[in-house]
């Protein structure tokens, strides 16, 4: 029996209308899917809005109804949240307990400001580059104590080339991560673990458009041994949040003096206890 927590799902309300992933997340067929898949925990995050305080406070309030199910991760515009990105994570990690950052190049292309902000929080940062690989080398080198996931393989829209160019950054660089989410070219979801290792590959679906039982078929399909398999199930999400600060000091040019930096005491956390186009912005 293996702990299961997909690391990838959006929640909520979105504020657009171009399609669900900005009008609409719900999560009841979601949760229904992954009670069946054996899915016990899920890690939820906003839908595209174009006011993710808002946004994030409304995932806060399902984290909240169940704090052993859900993980939240604090949604960021990078050029519209300017200047204001550490309050909007301040308020996502030490109210609502969330534990990582996600950002969508969609939205805009991320920041020193997000970075610096995730470093001063020792929190992940889940950014879809969308096909945009040559990013991460300097996120990784740039920013070398903060760690990113990089769903889909880097392409939600099947780009091959980007999908193999993001393997070697996996193999090279200790911060860089991905998961499983929507990568449809099995060979290289194959070849990514293979070649860097099941400790870089996080199991994630995509919800609640993309069906997690299915998703997970894929993972099981790598026929890797328990122990690898493990990891890529909880493990390796479980060690990129086990470090966050629950209270941080502001990064230099940021406002909010007399915050003071409160590193983890080391008690457990009640998580701990329980087991472009409209297809290319997932």
């Amino acid at each position: 029996m293996f702990r299961i927590i997909d690391c990838h799902c959006h929640a909520g309300k979105g504020d657009g209308l171009t399609g669900p992933w900005d009008t609409d997340a719900p999560l009841e067929r979601y949760l229904q899917w992954a009670q069946a898949a054996g899915i016990g925990q899920t890690v939820l995050f906003a839908a595209f809005h174009s006011d993710y305080a808002r946004a994030n406070a409304e995932v806060a309030r399902l984290v909240a109804t169940q704090p052993q199910r859900f993980f939240g991760f604090a949604f960021v515009h990078a050029q519209h949240d300017r200047g204001r990105i550490f309050h909007l994570v301040q308020t996502a990690v030490e109210q609502y307990g969330f534990c990582g950052i996600k950002v969508h190049r969609h939205d805009g292309r991320i920041t020193r400001e997000v970075c610096d902000v995730a470093r001063a929080f020792a929190v992940p940062v889940l950014y879809d580059v969308m096909g945009e690989v040559s990013a991460v080398e300097l996120l990784a080198t740039e920013y070398p104590t903060v760690n990113f996931i990089i769903p889909h393989l880097g392409s939600f829209a099947d780009d091959w080339r980007a999908q193999l160019a993001l393997i070697p950054m996996l193999e090279r660089h200790a911060n860089v991560f991905t998961d499983t989410s929507g990568v449809r070219r099995f060979d290289l979801l194959e070849q990514a673990v293979r070649r860097a290792g099941a400790t870089k590959v996080l199991f994630g679906a995509d919800g609640p458009w993309l069906h997690p039982g299915v998703e997970l078929e894929k993972v099981f399909a790598l026929q890797l041994p328990d122990a690898a398999t493990r990891e890529i199930l909880a493990g390796n999400f479980l060690r990129l949040i086990r470090n966050r600060r629950r209270r941080a000091l502001p990064p230099a040019g940021q406002t909010g003096a007399g915050i003071r930096a409160v590193p983890d005491t080391g008690r457990q956390d009640p998580w701990s206890q329980k087991p472009g186009d409209a297809h290319l912005i997932f």
